[in-house]
């Protein structure tokens, strides 16, 4: 359990570096799933950049999940259902996105997820133009590292509300697209990545900060100009198809990388 909680403290520090503008002050939040129906979950109230081991809180599942079939709960019933699904009880209280952490983590292979509010995304997700930046993409690496298309997320209440809208949309973007995203876009408000391991999530969230910049640029200049769909699908075809040997480049695990 330390490993792991040593790895999402990393990823909370990578994720919180000033000169990277992904997240300032007490905003965001990472989670890990730890073995036993346990998942580490940053605590609320605190910064990512400076995350410590005691700013983390270890939740049951089982005792934040059930929380989505009531929509109705009020953020006072939110806040002490997570304080009693703490492991320790002198451990921090839970942010309440604990929520919509507890069930990412049960998705596919997902085992860690950082959710930050990166500047140049959060400009694309406040226009007009945010569903088209989640759901269509302008070049290769935006496909290796973002998935060939986003979640989108229209705007909802954070707490129980956007919780119960990032599941509801995610089980949408799966049983259509057939795969387990890589980012969630929430309207007018941040960023989800998910992934196997820290690495692929702060991946994600560099990746999707560059192709925010680069949708700008492209919407300045007239465009931006999508790639096509069948050139979509062939990037990300290659990437999940170990029998294709063509190009070994562009289908290599892109998550090789490790924290500094």
């Amino acid at each position: 359990m330390s490993d792991v909680v040593n790895q999402l403290l990393m990823l909370a520090h990578e994720l919180g570096r000033e000169d990277r503008q992904l997240a300032i002050l007490g905003e965001g939040s990472v989670s890990a799933r730890l073995e036993g129906g346990l998942f580490a979950v940053k605590a609320g109230g605190t910064g990512l950049g400076a995350l410590e081991a005691g700013q983390i809180s270890i939740c049951r599942s089982d005792k934040v999940l059930p929380l989505l079939d009531k929509r109705m709960l009020t953020d006072t019933a939110v806040e002490s259902a997570l304080l009693e699904a703490r492991v320790d009880s002198n451990a921090p209280r839970p942010g309440i996105e604990a929520v919509f952490h507890a069930w990412l983590l049960t998705v596919g292979d997902v085992r860690f997820v950082g959710h930050c509010h990166p500047l140049g995304v959060c400009q694309v997700l406040c226009s007009p133009r945010a569903r088209d930046f989640a759901e269509q993409r302008m070049f290769p690496g935006e496909i290796v590292f973002c998935g060939p298309a986003s979640v989108y997320v229209p705007y909802a209440d954070p707490g129980l509300p956007l919780a119960w809208q990032i599941r509801e949309r995610t089980r949408d973007f799966m049983n259509s697209q057939g795969r387990v995203p890589r980012l969630i876009l929430l309207q007018n408000h941040g960023v989800i990545a998910l992934g196997s391991t820290p690495e692929a999530v702060l991946a994600s969230v560099l990746m999707a900060e560059k192709a925010a910049r680069i949708f700008a640029g492209a919407a300045a200049m007239g465009g931006p100009n999508f790639l096509l769909p069948q050139h979509v699908e062939r990037i990300a075809g290659r990437l999940s198809d170990p029998s294709d040997k063509s190009d070994r480049s562009d289908r290599s695990d892109p998550f090789t990388f490790s924290f500094s």
